[in-house]
């Protein structure tokens, strides 16, 4: 098995704090979820979390907020934060705490309704941090695509790296290649993961990345010209 580790470390002056603290409220919301009895979990995650055919009428509107702080299982949580951890830290500290927070709900509402847009009658609850994690990596892959991506190769136990633009293109083309897959077929028949939702989320994460590229350069060319 091989999996990203972390990523070279690009300080841009902001502290990280929204992006560790996304962390802990995805932990702590999904603990509470454990906690609760068996019953009561499958109610929370369909009161909580986002249904296509609910949304798609104009109906819980508000679940494509809150299905972002749900997970399934602690797979689901772990690999998630995992990626929020590694890629997240970089995007804030370069354009800013609260753009960095505004950008991550936007990026995980693109990627709600993209995945509203493709399957308008599932009744199945859509749950999950990924699609705004997914614009996050559509940003970096913009952003910085000459940071190095740290590999594990578990079985060996070693480490290597590879150019975040490898990663994270062959990371999207797997999801179009399954999103392309799971159409027409059943929630249950695509493994039960909304791979539109990571496509709608990279795709807004890539344009964004475009502004706030153009943004810092911008803002660096006029601070050189200010000490010049």
């Amino acid at each position: 098995m091989i999996f990203p580790i972390g990523d070279d470390n690009i300080e841009r002056g902001h502290p990280a704090l929204f992006s560790y603290a996304l962390i802990v409220l995805n932990v702590c919301v999904f603990l509470f979820q454990q906690s609760l009895p068996q019953g009561l979990q499958a109610v929370f995650v369909e009161q909580y979390g986002a249904v296509p055919a609910e949304i798609s009428v104009g109906h819980d509107l508000q679940t494509l907020f809150t299905s972002m702080f749900l997970h399934g299982s602690w797979m689901h949580l772990l690999g998630n934060m995992l990626y929020l951890w590694i890629f997240a830290d970089n995007i804030e500290a370069t354009i800013g705490n609260r753009r960095f927070l505004l950008f991550y709900f936007l990026g995980g509402l693109a990627a709600g309704l993209m995945q509203v847009f493709i399957a308008p009658y599932s009744e199945v609850p859509c749950v999950g941090a990924s699609g705004a994690i997914a614009a996050v990596m559509g940003a970096y892959i913009v952003m910085f695509p000459k940071s190095r991506i740290r590999m594990l190769l578990l079985l060996f136990f070693v480490v290597f790296y590879v150019p975040s633009w490898v990663f994270l293109g062959i990371w999207f083309m797997e999801q179009l290649l399954s999103g392309f897959q799971a159409l027409g077929m059943h929630t249950h028949d695509a493994g039960g993961v909304a791979w539109w939702a990571h496509i709608g989320g990279f795709a807004f994460g890539l344009f964004s990345g475009r502004f706030f590229k153009r943004q810092f350069l911008a803002r660096r060319n006029a601070d050189s010209e200010f000490y010049l």
